[in-house]
């Protein structure tokens, strides 16, 4: 029955060992798993999807789900472990997916990263759940991610952006400055990132892109042309961040991927740099730093010849994060060195910066280079001495993002970040009074990151030192204020 999401197969099952080694170690009982995988697939409408108890023990006995149910066991997974849990790694089977709606492995060509976008961006516009387009989105990590990544830096042939008006068809012109007007809302969007969050306006930028699309399929000069996919890769990697920031794990990587390939097209390498950093920060928070190593350093071997020294210091920053959640102190040190080092050139050659890079200030440098040290503390068992060596670099940015009205969504994180070094020393008043600063701008960033990242913190407070008064207070702060998990928008 395909309302019990069954394959129908009456093959010879073997037990889904690996299935049951992921539900075991999850805690869940057969039944919450069928109410959480009911719930999601209400979300993406797949009503007919009516899972029981004696089900789950079906697909743990090797029975073989239909759609959607195997990507909705993987992302719950992937939630529940906070690591990419893929469809394989479940013993499970999905149905082949057209390129346009899975994997990561697309054709590096202009006529179909434009078609791509454009199929996607409408998916998204008109399906999007949870992460899911349809029901046939799912992450990529490891080899599946790195290789088809590395072929950003292959030349192809016979793909320069040019005009190609058929035969007795006047091209139609896009004026100058109505490709500059595309250019300033590009940034107008990511100011309101930075102010608000990725909840409020994610669909308005998805909507823009997708008109931008429609008039890269319309035949320009190459120069407009270049501009254009330029617009379209800026657009797709602020979807895409925007989408990550509210939850959307598999749109992010999806967005973040179609980016790449326009910028490209746009010939943009250090825009493509900026992309590839982003996608290494998702490793990071989906527990793959390994993967997040290999992205960072494909994005400064692509662009050591053309990236301004501010860009070069932010991948040199997201570097340490890689080696600090590998546990590699020594490389974290050096790499950390190598940011600030690198950052002290900032502005002395007088070029221009693009407008994405505008965000890694002095403050967004040291709050890196704070949590690359807090992130080895807790590799390395909650260390006190990389603790100490997280807490001036991390009250700096502190200090720095107060002042800085714009960038609201970061000036709460490194609050969050200072109450957890707080808490690595053993200070829980003092994490308490930096969690509950948090907290106050948690409330005016859409930001389901944020949240996340404040509510884990002020429960791993409440256990440790749940007797301490300032504590059982910040708790019942943040269960009355803290608004639930935010749609995306």
């Amino acid at each position: 029955m395909s309302g019990n999401g069954a394959s129908g197969t009456h093959a010879e099952k073997r037990p889904n060992d690996q299935l049951t080694s992921w539900f075991v170690r999850s805690g869940w009982s057969k039944g919450e798993l069928a109410r959480q995988v009911n719930r999601r697939a209400r979300q993406l409408g797949a009503h007919h999807i009516s899972t029981d108890t004696s089900r789950v023990r079906r697909w743990l006995d090797g029975e073989q789900p239909r759609e959607p149910i195997p990507r909705i066991l993987s992302e719950l997974f992937s939630e529940r472990f906070g690591t990419v849990v893929a469809i394989e790694d479940l013993g499970l089977r999905t149905a082949h997916q057209s390129p346009s709606v899975s994997g990561v492995d697309l054709p590096w060509a202009g006529p179909q990263t434009v078609a791509l976008l454009s199929e996607f961006s409408r998916s998204d516009l008109m399906l999007a759940r949870r992460g899911f387009l349809g029901t046939s989105l799912a992450l990529s990590a490891g080899p599946a991610l790195i290789e088809p990544m590395q072929r950003w830096l292959v030349p192809v042939p016979g793909t320069e952006p040019r005009e190609s008006a058929p035969a007795g068809r006047r091209a139609p012109r896009l004026s100058e400055p109505e490709v500059g007007l595309l250019e300033a809302t590009t940034v107008m969007f990511r100011q309101w990132d930075a102010q608000c969050g990725g909840g409020l306006r994610r669909k308005a930028v998805v909507g823009q892109l997708h008109e931008v699309t429609d008039l890269l399929q319309e035949p320009h000069p190459a120069p407009i042309m270049k501009r254009l996919f330029k617009v379209a890769a800026e657009l797709a990697e602020l979807a895409g961040w925007m989408s990550y920031d509210v939850g959307l794990q598999p749109t992010a990587q999806k967005y973040f991927v179609l980016a790449l390939h326009a910028a490209k097209e746009a010939g943009d390498k250090p825009l493509g740099s900026y992309i590839l950093s982003n996608m290494s920060r998702q490793m990071i928070h989906l527990g793959r730093p390994e993967d997040a190593l290999e992205l960072i350093h494909l994005a400064q071997y692509g662009s050591r010849d053309c990236a301004t020294p501010r860009t070069q210091a932010m991948l040199y920053a997201m570097e340490a994060r890689a080696y600090a959640n590998m546990g590699q102190p020594s490389r974290c040190k050096r790499a950390v060195r190598m940011a600030e080092d690198t950052y002290s050139d900032v502005g002395l050659g007088g070029e221009p910066e693009p407008d994405w890079i505008r965000f890694f200030s002095e403050a967004e440098l040291n709050g890196e280079n704070s949590h690359s040290y807090r992130d080895l503390a807790y590799v390395a068992g909650r260390s006190p001495m990389y603790a100490s060596l997280a807490e001036p670099v991390m009250e700096r940015a502190v200090e720095l993002f107060e002042k800085d009205d714009e960038h609201q969504r970061s000036y709460a994180l490194n609050l969050i970040g200072m109450a957890t070094v707080h808490l690595l020393q053993r200070e829980p008043e003092q994490a308490a009074h930096m969690a509950g600063r948090a907290l106050d701008v948690a409330r005016k960033v859409r930001s389901e990151r944020v949240n996340t990242r404040l509510r884990k913190t002020v429960d791993t407070a409440a256990r440790a030192y749940g007797d301490v008064a300032e504590i059982v207070r910040l708790t019942d702060h943040l269960a009355a204020q803290l608004p639930e998990a935010a749609e995306a928008v």
